[in-house]
């Protein structure tokens, strides 16, 4: 049926008067976005890494976000979190960096988790003006003149001058040896512990055996290192993935000394999928927010992880404090500083907030100038864990100063 010309002409004014007294988008103003990458290693025996932070950053912008944004400058920002997995290639850590500056137009990313990848994405960083924070421990990525990349956990070259003294003078190690990944972290961890075990005086028996990304049979490595019965057996930036199974192989060996690692989170449900009790008595560092000190913003981040992923891992008590770093720093210096990383650079030495996720009433702020020369590393709190009875056990937390 056809239309009369004063249906029609009705239709017409409505439509009218719609585009004039309702504006676009009905009204509301375009919400603000503020992206936040995450590069990392989501794949492979090294994938828990870059996942928890990913998790990390999924659950933080979640809790932000369902509170309307966060708030820079007097106007609230939702979260918006990009994730891209590099598979622990350098190539693709470079090309994944590029996107996120380049086609993404993100200044602040998460990542990478292994130093191959986050050395690579250095000269991008520097050259898209962007800022990241890294897991690895390649110290001159952090010192002048770089000042584009922030170290995001506890490393290894400060867990070592703790643990290794305190297996000496509490567990009455004598001697060690030594399991490495054969990539450039295992490597460094390996030489500097075992640079550390000859200052103490502490006998090294074996230091030559590594093994490759991807090995899953450790026997064939262990036989050659529990023969020699070591006090301890330091295992040298394992993947998550890879320690559960070095443990039940030196455990299977007969092997009955302490097992430890200096610089890798672990994630307690392969341990106990594939250790079991084999692992009672690992050593290894920690999430940096154990149950003893959690505050009741640290609680509702575990349970809105949980929500996100499902369950909760030990690691992400410490990957909790990189979005939440950027956001402080965002805050304080100002709405200038989503566009240039120059004007956060600027605030970062001056950012000092009270410790979200403790009970006690600690500071946070960037560190770093002891091993750096500048504040180019996140305070996250050093805690040490022991497994017992499948669950991590604190052994004391401190400062990383």
């Amino acid at each position: 049926m056809l239309m009369t010309r004063g249906v029609l002409r009705f239709m017409a004014m409505a439509l009218f008067f719609s585009l004039v007294l309702v504006p676009p988008g009905n009204g509301l103003a375009a919400e603000k976005e503020l992206k936040i990458g995450v590069l990392g290693v989501m794949s492979g025996p090294a994938a828990s890494w870059g996942l928890v932070c990913k998790y990390c950053a999924m659950a933080t912008a979640k809790m932000y976000n369902d509170k309307g944004g966060v708030e820079i400058d007097g106007e609230k920002y939702k979260i918006k979190i990009v994730a891209i997995d590099d598979k622990n290639d350098p190539k693709l850590a470079v090309s994944g960096a590029e996107r996120l500056i380049y086609q993404e137009g993100i200044k602040y990313i998460i990542g990478p988790n292994c130093d191959p990848t986050a050395t690579s994405v250095v000269p991008v960083m520097e050259a898209g003006g962007a800022m990241n924070t890294a897991y690895c421990f390649e110290k001159k990525i952090y010192s002048p003149p770089h000042s584009n990349t922030i170290l995001g956990m506890v490393a290894y070259f400060q867990v070592a001058p703790i643990i290794v003294p305190y297996l000496q003078n509490e567990r009455g190690v004598k001697s060690m040896s030594f399991i490495t990944w054969n990539v450039a972290e295992g490597l460094h961890t390996r030489d500097d512990t075992a640079k550390l075990c000859n200052e103490l005086g502490i006998k090294v028996l074996s230091r030559n055996v590594t093994f490759e990304p991807g090995t899953t049979d450790f026997f064939p490595h262990m036989s050659k290192i529990v023969p020699g019965k070591p006090d301890a057996i330091g295992l040298c930036n394992p993947p998550a993935a890879a320690a559960p199974l070095i443990i039940k192989a030196a455990r299977e060996l007969g092997y009955k000394g302490i097992l430890f690692t200096q610089n890798a989170g672990m994630d307690i449900r392969p341990m106990n999928e594939i250790a079991g009790a084999y692992a009672n008595g690992f050593v290894t560092p920690g999430g940096a927010s154990t149950p003893e000190i959690r505050s009741q913003y640290m609680e509702d981040f575990v349970k809105v992880y949980k929500e996100v992923v499902g369950e909760w891992n030990d690691e992400a008590g410490t990957k909790v404090y990189a979005l939440e770093m950027y956001l402080a720093t965002l805050k304080l210096a100002g709405k200038a500083a989503l566009t240039d990383i120059n004007v956060f650079k600027a605030a970062m030495p001056k950012l000092a907030i009270r410790n979200p996720f403790l009970k006690e009433d600690k500071i946070l702020r960037f560190t770093g100038e002891r091993w750096f020369g500048q504040r180019s590393q996140i305070g996250v709190p050093m805690v040490m864990n022991e497994i017992r009875d499948g669950e991590f056990k604190a052994l004391f937390v401190q400062p990383v100063d």
